[in-house]
């Protein structure tokens, strides 16, 4: 299983409008084939820190989604407005 943690620091003024488009990510990436979880947080103790984790089956159904219309739409609106950090790991 793959596991991704991104990391999204937003100004005040991008806030509203990045959760809005995670939230729409996270909505569409559940129906994805091989997804088995995908969640947005919030820091409790930064407010302009927010935080995507994923969760997939394998490489193949990350790659897949990574070629989802909605992937291709929101996660450039999101990289427009915040800067993201991700880490990846792997587990049998």
């Amino acid at each position: 299983m793959i596991r991704l943690n991104v990391f999204i620091q937003v100004t005040e003024a991008n806030r509203a409008s990045v959760l809005e488009s995670a939230k729409e990510l996270v909505a569409s990436s559940l129906k994805d084939n091989g997804c088995i979880a995908y969640d947005i947080f919030e820091s409790s103790t930064r407010k302009e820190v927010l935080m995507i984790c994923e969760t997939w089956l394998n490489e193949e159904s990350l790659s897949a989604h990574e070629q989802t219309p909605h992937f291709i739409t929101l996660v450039p609106q999101i990289q427009k407005l915040g800067s993201m950090k991700i880490e990846k790991f792997e587990w049998a």
